[in-house]
């Protein structure tokens, strides 16, 4: 039995958490700090918390950015921009003096999903994970697919609008849904707020609703059409709203009616995992690196 903390950055908080007997049990967060020098000290009394005591056997960690895993390297940008750009995974084995693993939060997704989340009986399957931005993985033979450059499944990038060359994340994601809106309004509104005032039926919520739908729903469309996965699931906390998931079913439905390219029934389902979904993949992914099968 391999006992092992988990641990997910995020830009507003780092969460800790045990793996033992199978399970994650101990949860624990902590604010992100500004600079590199406090995140050290936070990782390792975050892990001295959680261990309760305990012997620890690793480490996994969710993180934020491009993780390059043979250079040890989180490349590209995020929210705690003191990681990135040095070798992050050396430095973080001198802290812990543990063996550790380091994935990107939206594969970590995608692993616990394939394990034994929504998943766990598909081979292929692609996530998009919607958050602050729009984020993915892909999947293929139970493995990330990480891409040449670190890109596998940033699917927040697909051009959208050729015309105004607007991203995927642009257009769909709750943060610039609620910030159109807002902008419209002339008064701050969230996302979700945007959302339950469009199932309301307010015309104007509804209309940007409508178009946020109508980009994830071509995305959908485009990449079953080149990935092909047996299954495309839909993370991030919006997930968990069932209207939302039945509009997006529903208009990819009708695209694929109009444009009669293939007979498909384009399989998409909500992500089972949500607050533990980082921590859970971080471990699945300790255990893959290490060849111990699935945890």
């Amino acid at each position: 039995m391999k006992r092992l903390v988990a641990i997910d950055i995020g830009g507003t908080t780092i969460k800790f958490a045990l793996w033992e007997n199978e399970k994650l049990n101990n949860f624990t967060k902590i604010k992100t700090p500004d600079n590199l020098s406090d995140f050290y000290k936070i990782l390792k009394s975050g892990l001295k918390k959680v261990a309760n005591d305990k012997s620890i056997d690793g480490v996994a960690i969710s993180s934020p950015g491009a993780v390059n895993k043979i250079t040890g390297v989180i490349e590209g940008v995020s929210a705690v921009p003191y990681i990135h750009n040095f070798n992050i995974r050396k430095e973080l084995k001198r802290v812990f003096k543990l063996p550790l693993t380091i994935e990107n939060d939206a594969n970590c997704v995608a692993l616990a999903e394939i394990t034994d989340g929504a998943g766990r009986n598909n081979n292929s399957i692609v996530a998009i994970v919607i958050g602050s931005g729009i984020g993915g993985s892909v999947v293929i033979n139970r493995k990330i697919w990480h891409g040449s450059h670190l890109l596998g499944g940033e699917f927040g990038y697909i051009i959208n609008n050729s015309k105004e060359m607007r991203t995927l994340s642009t257009i769909a994601s709750p943060v610039e849904l609620g910030r159109r809106y807002s902008r419209i309004m002339n008064q701050n509104y969230s996302g979700q707020e945007v959302l339950e005032l469009a199932k309301k039926g307010e015309p104007k919520a509804k209309a940007e609703f409508k178009n946020a739908v109508s980009a994830l729903a071509q995305a959908i469309f485009n990449i079953q059409y080149t990935l092909d996965p047996e299954k495309i699931l839909i993370g991030g906390a919006i997930s968990n709203d069932s209207f939302f998931i039945e509009l997006i079913k529903k208009e990819v439905r009708r695209i694929s009616s109009t444009t009669k390219i293939a007979s498909l029934n384009i399989q998409i389902s909500a992500c089972k995992y949500l607050d533990e979904s980082n921590l859970r993949g971080a471990v699945v992914d300790f255990f893959q690196e290490a060849g111990l099968g699935t945890p």
